[in-house]
């Protein structure tokens, strides 16, 4: 899960033009352990995937790829 969690976090940080190391500061991990996650020598805690997406102002859908709106029943 770590591998598809940390390439959604580098998508969304390529598609908002930030540095890397911008998103580390504003989430407060440090800049080498925030690499080593998006690199898989770390595993990323649950309560560093909030602090990475407060960093990035998404959502937990956004990050993993779902659509924020309500299905419509048929």
């Amino acid at each position: 899960m770590d591998s598809n969690l940390a390439v959604s976090i580098r998508r969304i940080i390529r598609q908002q033009g930030y540095k890397q190391s911008a998103i580390a500061e504003r989430a407060g991990i440090n800049e080498k352990t925030f690499s080593n996650m998006l690199n898989g020598r770390k595993i990323i805690a649950s309560e560093d995937i909030y602090k990475i997406l407060a960093a990035l102002g998404v959502t937990p859908n956004e990050l993993f790829g779902f659509d924020d709106q309500p299905q419509k029943s048929a």
